[in-house]
């Protein structure tokens, strides 16, 4: 890997670029994969690790404190309830609580993308053996776009599905789904919608709440930039009593830490679903970064991410490359994607790598994802290394 100084910037970033110890040494482009953490998230971790190191449970009240804080930010951040927000371990998890969770009959039938990252459609295939039936939707084209018809499509297919599931943008080329509108699309079919959210959370506004979501989940290591195994699961509260906790403990209940009562008397928020003692350090740092995201707007941020995409994928056509993701106004998101002839993309991505630039081989093409504190002369930065590495 080749170094790389901090390059100086003529206009402000969204996000302070100082707080990212990453532009040291790397181009880093590749939020859609693994974020590098903020300097005030590690701050965080190292000071509550320190703490519980000095004070032992004795500091555990102030950080169960500062868990609620966090709580409420996410809600801010989600645009929903803090009381519908529970902590998860990752994205897999909060998906896991809600196929396990919901009651299934057979014939009951999910509806459901294909060509959905792994974690968002084994879940469902898992159900086959109580006999519900995953009825998948086709992409269209080369960019993967999943136009809310497409899903009307596959929902009018066969009888009303109990639940509809999607990402809200795709993990390889970047297709962004209308959430306010497939929201209404399944009240009118009486279907429940949950939604991974992990690939636009902390970069594109989100109003789950009045969009209509019953179910979203995240991740903290992709745009939320916290750390990896800490995520949120959001569930509406009119929806907390379809579901089932699948591994209840002390955390669950109404009377925490009283713990000679052993009655069991859930907890009337979605706290009930977190069963036992948080992952303190890393919600932590997770809060740290969503401080960062509402301090500096998600709007701005979007607005800025928006721009840098617009120039990548402006500046590698000119180079000859092909954009494989759609870049219209409603299916544009953080994430693209582009073809380049000359170079196998899983190679390229190893060669820019040795460069000191962070992207990624996903879907066919090379994937590019910047965040607030990326710049212009990062995106020129990439597109001058691949006309280097392809010429010829």
């Amino acid at each position: 890997m080749t170094a790389t100084s901090t390059t100086s910037t003529t206009a402000a970033t969204p996000l302070v670029r100082e707080h990212f110890p990453v532009t040291q040494r790397w181009t880093y482009l590749n939020h859609a994969g693994i974020c590098p953490l903020p300097r005030p998230a590690v701050e965080a971790m190292h000071r509550h690790a320190t703490e519980v190191s000095l004070d032992g449970e004795f500091s555990y009240a102030a950080h169960a404190a500062e868990i609620e804080r966090i709580r409420a930010a996410f809600g801010r951040l989600m645009g929903v309830p803090s009381t519908d927000v529970a902590f998860v371990k990752n994205t897999t998890t909060g998906l896991g609580m809600i196929a396990n969770g919901l009651e299934w009959a057979a014939g009951d039938r999910i509806v459901v993308p294909d060509l959905e990252f792994p974690s968002t459609i084994y879940p469902w295939l898992a159900l086959a053996d109580r006999g519900v039936v995953v009825d998948r939707v086709q992409p269209e084209g080369d960019s993967g776009k999943l136009t809310v018809e497409a899903f009307v499509e596959r929902i009018n297919a066969g009888p009303a599905p109990k639940l509809v599931v999607t990402s809200w943008v795709q993990f390889g080329r970047g297709w962004r789904v209308d959430l306010a509108e497939l929201g209404r699309v399944c009240r009118e079919a009486g279907a429940l919608l949950c939604v991974d959210v992990i690939q636009a959370l902390g970069v594109i506004p989100a109003e789950l709440d009045s969009w209509g979501v019953d179910f979203a989940m995240a991740d903290g290591h992709k745009w939320l930039l916290g750390p990896e195994g800490c995520g949120v699961l959001y569930v509406r509260g009119s929806k907390l009593e379809l579901l089932r906790p699948l591994e209840p403990g002390w955390n669950s209940v109404v009377h925490r830490e009283d713990w000679d009562n052993l009655d069991l008397v859930f907890d009337d928020t979605a706290r009930r679903l977190e069963g036992g003692m948080p992952n303190v350090t890393g919600i932590a740092a997770l809060g740290a970064s969503v401080d960062l995201l509402l301090a500096a707007g998600v709007p701005a941020i979007w607005s800025h991410v928006d721009r840098l995409c617009e120039l990548a994928c402006t500046r590698l056509a000119s180079i000859g490359a092909t954009v494989l993701s759609d870049r219209s106004a409603d299916g544009r998101s953080g994430i693209v994607s582009v073809q380049i002839d000359g170079e196998p993309i899983p190679l390229l991505a190893e060669k820019l790598r040795a460069e000191g630039i962070a992207v990624s081989a996903r879907a066919g093409g090379l994937r590019i994802s910047p965040h607030g504190y990326n710049t212009e002369q990062d995106i020129e930065r990439l597109v001058d290394a691949v006309a280097a590495l392809t010429r010829g």
